[in-house]
């Protein structure tokens, strides 16, 4: 057994190592000058196939010359930067204030019309931004919303599988525990708030972690949205732009664009991984 666990750990550990590489890497090449960074490379595509590509492990001289030119001298980066933060802030407060109340309602509540909602909710989840793209493109064209912000935000504001995933924990709930809080004279709104979002805390920390993946990933919503205003494009629609121009700070913009997502994960990694197993378990 103690060879078995040792052996599963050596390859977790290598598969560790290999995931985490890239990010390391980009991390160390952020520190390097952009005059190295773009002799390093033009080496693209260059080299000879018989052989391995060169990798450079450490910079000629330790540098924040990327995050200087990024932050301070042109700022072009960093206003796409705020774009997504605005999107990935705006979109889950958005999301915070009506999927949860959505989930217990349709978790908690008996009304007429209520499993046809809760079917829709599925079908939506199911179907792909290609097929939604044309009605919500005309709706925002009737709502004069195209080319803002809110045609970006609004949208991703009612999220189908986040509705479904906490509605399916909720169903799971004890009702023996709400029904202690009615007894103590609380109302829905108090049972919601008092008793089942402080259970629900493991489940919503996953779906934050994920929802914000998902908001500061965005690409298709932006180029479908934001035709005549790229100007409020995020940093994940021009970081491709960034990377194949070469202008010497892609690896600190790569840096820059990793850090928040690596930061959210890191704080709700224990909700994740609770909500993980309960969910398992449920």
């Amino acid at each position: 057994m103690k060879r078995k666990h040792l052996l599963a750990r050596l390859l977790l550990t290598v598969l560790a190592v290999v995931i985490l590489l890239p990010i390391v890497m980009t991390m160390m090449y952020s520190f390097f000058s952009p005059g190295e960074i773009k002799a390093f490379m033009q080496t693209r595509g260059s080299y000879d196939a018989a052989k391995l590509m060169e990798i450079k492990l450490a910079p000629n001289m330790f540098s924040l010359s990327q995050y200087y030119k990024i932050l301070i001298e042109d700022m072009s980066i960093l206003r796409y930067f705020v774009n997504s933060v605005l999107y990935a802030g705006a979109i889950l407060l958005g999301q915070a204030l009506i999927v949860p109340m959505m989930a217990y309602a349709l978790s908690r509540f008996r009304f007429r019309g209520r499993d046809a909602l809760f079917f829709l909710v599925i079908v939506l989840m199911l179907l792909p931004f290609q097929v939604t793209m044309v009605p919500n493109v005309m709706t925002l064209r009737k709502l004069n919303l195209l080319d803002t912000v809110w045609a970006v935000i609004l949208p991703m504001i009612v999220a189908p599988f986040y509705i479904f995933l906490l509605r399916q924990y909720m169903v799971g709930l004890p009702g023996e525990m709400i029904e202690a809080a009615q007894i103590d004279g609380a109302g829905p709104m108090r049972c919601y708030i008092h008793v089942v979002m402080p259970v629900c805390r493991p489940i919503l920390g996953a779906a934050v972690a994920l929802s914000f993946a998902d908001c500061w990933n965005l690409v298709e919503q932006p180029l479908t949205y934001l035709t005549t205003r790229t100007d409020l494009y995020p940093l994940s629609v021009v970081f491709n732009q960034l990377t194949q121009e070469s202008t010497g700070v892609e690896f600190a913009g790569a840096a820059l664009y990793t850090l928040p997502a690596l930061f959210i994960y890191l704080f709700f990694q224990s909700d994740i991984l609770e909500g993980v197993q309960l969910t398992e378990l449920k």
